[in-house]
């Protein structure tokens, strides 16, 4: 593949500033080495580097081509090591973004064990309840509640049954007592979730034909999901978050889900990128696991 060498030449040549050192790494002749990079300015119609008498640099649309040809390359070699293997390669860096509580609570554990079954990946993690710019940040994909913000966004499914409930801990509801409905929810001290400026004060639910829209306060907000958990854990409130954050917690009696008769919005887990060319091996392989732990 005689355009992919090229691809390649590019790159080392990007990495290390010289020809001449690429042509010896890669045992050819610097007139190889210029020509396939020449062939690339001319089919891009742009110089890719600026050229002095001992050294190269990138021009500005070199520095965006070096991104995307980068992308490029790893995925074609890839996908040509998948049909020579017969199976799928999972291996490769996976930079991911994933909110707080989510995150530190459940995910790294995850995380370890997927690594254990595929020794070649590295993960490169930023926890925050912030959707990262995955079109601007060092971002490959984004764990996220909810519907992608950006209609351009890939979504896929991990899972989609999720929703959000009311909850406290049996500690708040002895000495507070236990609302009978969630109207009742705005005469209790409530821990709210907050994004930039924007506070979640609104908490949906749902009963057969009927819907609620209950607006709470309280004296405690915080724009970190595991804050929120632990003010909830401790007994400082009642808390509005997602079913998959505090499973563990329900299932051990720390914390008691509130009328439980009522759905609380819906809070489908997707795994968002910017581009299909990015769903590698190793991006399938981790999908599919977080989907099997989301359903155990």
């Amino acid at each position: 593949m005689k355009a992919l060498q090229d691809f390649r030449i590019f790159i080392e040549t990007a990495r290390h500033g010289s020809l001449s050192e690429v042509a010896r790494q890669m045992d050819m002749t610097p007139a190889a080495t210029s020509a396939a990079v020449k062939r690339l300015e001319a089919e891009l119609g742009t110089a890719l580097f600026v050229r002095s008498t001992r050294h190269l640099r990138l021009t500005h649309s070199g520095e965006a081509f070096l991104r995307q040809c980068q992308q490029a390359v790893a995925l074609i070699e890839d996908a040509a090591e998948e049909v020579r293997s017969g199976e799928s390669v999972v291996r490769g860096t996976l930079m991911l973004s994933a909110p707080s509580d989510l995150g530190r609570n459940r995910l790294i554990g995850w995380l370890d064990a997927f690594m254990a079954q595929y020794p070649d990946i590295e993960i490169r993690l930023q926890l925050s309840d912030r959707l990262s710019n995955v079109y601007h940040q060092s971002v490959d994909l984004a764990l996220r509640y909810g519907s992608p913000p950006d209609s351009s966004l890939i979504a896929l499914p991990i899972f989609s049954d999720n929703c959000r409930i009311a909850c406290a801990s049996p500690d708040y509801l002895k000495k507070h007592g236990t609302p009978e409905n969630p109207q009742a929810f705005s005469q209790h001290n409530c821990l709210r979730f907050m994004v930039g400026d924007t506070i979640h004060s609104q908490w949906q639910f749902s009963r057969k034909e009927e819907n609620l829209l209950v607006t709470v306060s309280g004296n405690r907000t915080a724009d970190d999901g595991e804050a929120v958990s632990r003010w909830v854990l401790s007994g400082h409130g009642i808390a509005y978050k997602s079913r998959l954050d505090i499973a563990r917690h329900l299932e051990s009696g720390e914390l008691v889900h509130l009328c439980p008769e009522w759905e609380g919005q819906p809070a489908p887990l997707n795994l968002m990128c910017a581009d299909r060319r990015l769903l590698s091996p190793a991006v399938q392989a981790l999908r599919a696991f977080l989907v099997e732990k989301c359903r155990e």
